[in-house]
């Protein structure tokens, strides 16, 4: 099977821009106990720059109305705004702006399209629905990785249709074994959803392998990208993929907005999964007809400041640009796997050192629970992540309970990252672990 990722030789950030960087984002010159703020926690939520804040401010003092709606030159001013981010977005992943569906965050766009593919299971949608009905003796693929948000839809989807689900399996490591796809992705298969980055592992999936053996078979795929499209460069048509969710909040943007890309026809033929005002055509007493994509998913009243707002984030993040951003992260997650394994009782989960990551790694520290170590680094400022990640089935394979995540993004120094392993490596002495 083909590399996950290829070698960049884009240059990383140097630390005078990174620094230059910072000083946007006003959170990060705080101080937490007593220590300046060390922000190693972008994998759950980035900070927002002035710039994104500036956007939401501006539109609500300034062009704050109902879109798609009011017919006075307020309400025009603000759907052309909110359109205007749509295209803005969609652009950043090489799409079309009909083909960009927004949501309140990922977990409700993978929601979305599990929903539809039960509508169109109960009998809704007409003939154009059949691709994404199921039934007994069809199959839904995940893998062992997934954030419970690419999990728990498709075992409702299951449940309710009678379609059984399956996942490739990971080994001791929590690498994806891709040598059993093959046995997993069959005939049967309808569905195959996986994420694009492991948010516990930082792994980069083999895309291209995978949305090929599913092309064989005419399986959908569906892909997980928040922890891809605010670190790597991404490029829909590039991917292959059907379906594509990231959330705002992971790139800079606000919370509240997400967006679901999807092929243009097959978003047409999906029959819708909210329904309301907005994504009509004619509704009389007995019936309703509704728009074509993307609004026939966007019921009632819409995101827009934070739509806006993410737009800003986008623009901020292309002015970084992707190449270079995905290159310091990539050294970045290379030092912090290769420090973590070389501190005594700590076991690095994921790709060994050597091996393409993304800018995150999680890691489990021999005889001391998670909460402990995380407690241990936010008493020295340090804000990791602890807990299972919402990824209780990989912790579960992996005999854990817990594990600590190190996650970082455009604005992490070398000082983030220094500070970080030395107070890793204090842990287990602290404890009276490993020493």
């Amino acid at each position: 099977m083909t590399s996950p990722l290829s070698t960049t030789t884009t240059a990383a950030l140097d630390q005078a821009e990174i620094a230059a960087l910072r000083a946007r984002f006003p959170i990060l010159s705080r101080e937490m106990n007593g220590h300046a703020l060390v922000y190693l926690d972008s994998g759950a939520t980035a900070q927002r720059p002035l710039e994104v804040i500036e956007a939401e401010r501006a539109y609500a003092s300034e062009s704050n109305a109902a879109v798609h709606r009011g017919a006075h030159l307020l309400a025009a001013e603000a759907t052309e705004l909110f359109e205007d981010a749509r295209t803005t977005v969609a652009g950043f992943i090489g799409a079309d702006e009909r083909e960009l569906v927004w949501t309140s965050g990922a977990t409700a766009a993978l929601n979305l399209i599990a929903g539809s593919f039960g509508n169109a299971s109960a009998g809704l949608g007409g003939g154009a629905a059949a691709p994404f009905r199921l039934g007994p003796g069809d199959e839904i693929v995940v893998t062992e990785l997934e954030h419970h948000a690419n999990l728990i839809p498709w075992q409702q989807l299951a449940a309710r249709t009678g379609a059984t689900l399956r996942h490739l399996p990971v080994d001791d490591d929590g690498v994806l074994l891709l040598d059993a796809a093959s046995d997993v992705i069959g005939e049967r298969t309808k569905v195959l959803a996986f994420a694009h980055v492991s948010n516990v592992t930082g792994a980069i999936a083999p895309v291209a392998d995978l949305v090929a053996l599913a092309a064989r078979f005419g399986a959908l795929t569906v892909l997980d990208a928040c922890q891809s499209v605010p670190h790597l460069p991404v490029d829909v048509r590039t991917l292959g993929v059907d379906f594509l969710v990231f959330s705002g909040h992971k790139m800079l943007g606000p919370n509240g907005i997400g967006a679901l890309w999807g092929r243009r026809a097959l978003l047409d033929a999906m029959p819708p999964f909210l329904t309301g005002g907005s994504m009509i055509t004619t509704v009389t007493l007995d019936g309703a007809e509704f728009l074509p994509a993307p609004q026939r998913f966007e019921a009632g009243t819409q995101p827009v400041s934070q739509a806006i707002a993410l737009a800003t984030a986008v623009g901020f993040l292309e002015d970084v640009g992707m190449d270079r951003i995905h290159a310091t992260e990539a050294a970045y997650g290379e030092r912090l796997a290769n420090g973590l394994a070389s501190i005594d009782g700590v076991r690095l989960i994921g790709p060994r050192p050597g091996t393409p990551r993304a800018g995150l790694a999680s890691f489990d520290l021999d005889g001391v629970h998670a909460h402990d170590v995380g407690q241990f680094f936010d008493d020295r400022g340090i804000a990791v992540r602890v807990g299972h990640h919402c990824a209780q089935p990989l912790h579960r394979r992996l005999g854990l309970t817990a594990s600590t995540r190190a996650s970082s993004y455009l604005y992490t120094s070398d000082a983030d990252i220094d500070a970080f392993l030395e107070a890793a490596a204090l842990v287990g002495p602290f404890f009276g672990g490993s020493r």
